[in-house]
């Protein structure tokens, strides 16, 4: 009996250094691992704060993208109308290039119908592009419209009357291209 009491007192004390080694790990272990406190009020407000500026450089960037994105596109735009536009005179152009090539048979009145006709062209251009001419003799002065240069002595006109045009104004919807010229009677 003796031995197996002895017996079992070696495998207790076994049993109790092998408890021991697994206590001494897993305190090991627990100090390997970072204690998962509970962050405190300035971790917080750190974590906040960096939150909102990221947001804030993303919105930055997003700002700075757009308005490259919208001046490209102003760009582009600018260019589309222009072109539209010179595409419009082209054949106006053509024909005074052919006006100004004039076999020296053309009679005198063929030339004056090319020029007329080439005038016409290019009204008709103007108002298909929406511009317009406007001061014509007998309207009423109007210094938003018109550019007055001379005053005259008009018996026959009422005052601030549009006596002479010397140049036509030109508008395109409100927008007003350039100012008549004109003369006024006092």
């Amino acid at each position: 009996m003796k031995g197996q009491t002895l017996m079992a007192k070696e495998k207790k004390a076994k049993a109790e250094e092998t408890e021991e080694k697994k206590t001494k790990k897993a305190e090991k272990e627990a100090e390997k691992e970072p204690e998962k406190k509970e962050p405190s009020e300035l971790e917080k407000i750190q974590k906040q704060l960096d939150e909102k500026n990221d947001q804030y450089l993303r919105l930055a960037a997003e700002y700075d993208n757009f308005r490259k994105r919208s001046q490209k596109e102003k760009e582009a735009l600018y260019t589309e109308c222009k072109a539209s536009v010179i595409n419009e005179l082209l054949a106006v152009i053509d024909n005074f290039e052919r006006c100004v090539d004039f076999n020296e048979n053309t009679s005198f009145e063929d030339y004056r119908k090319g020029v007329e006709m080439t005038y016409k062209q290019f009204t008709a251009a103007l108002s298909k592009l929406s511009i317009e001419s406007f001061g014509k003799e007998g309207d009423s002065f109007d210094p938003n419209l018109h550019n007055a240069v001379m005053h005259e002595e008009n018996e026959d006109l009422p005052e601030n009357t549009i006596s002479k045009v010397l140049m036509k104004g030109y508008k395109s919807g409100d927008k007003i291209i350039r100012a008549a010229v004109v003369a006024v009677a006092n």
